[in-house]
């Protein structure tokens, strides 16, 4: 059997190390009612994923060709990846 290593859990990012953190203090609490929260979460992630607006932009060259580059390297296509990146500029992820 393959042993895991401690490193595996350790939180990879800040969001992650305060999450471990509260739960570690006890602080998450059962919700009341499991089925309705499901369907909330699902509507909220499918409302989240869902692209219905076209938008035309115009880059330099030399962007759209380091754009082209990044997208390789992380193996998605390059319109997903300036999608990425509007909506963690717009989510204060960056």
């Amino acid at each position: 059997m393959k042993k895991i290593s401690k490193k595996a859990f350790e939180p990879i990012d800040q969001e992650e190390k305060e999450l471990m953190e509260s739960i570690e203090r006890d602080e998450w609490r059962p919700v009341k009612n499991i089925d309705q929260e499901k369907k909330k979460a699902i509507a909220a992630a499918r409302n989240t994923l869902r692209k219905d607006k076209r938008i035309n932009l115009r880059l330099t060259q030399k962007d759209y060709h380091q754009i082209q580059i990044k997208a390789i390297e992380e193996g998605i296509p390059y319109q997903t990846l300036i999608s990425s990146i509007v909506h963690k500029y717009l989510n204060g992820l960056h």
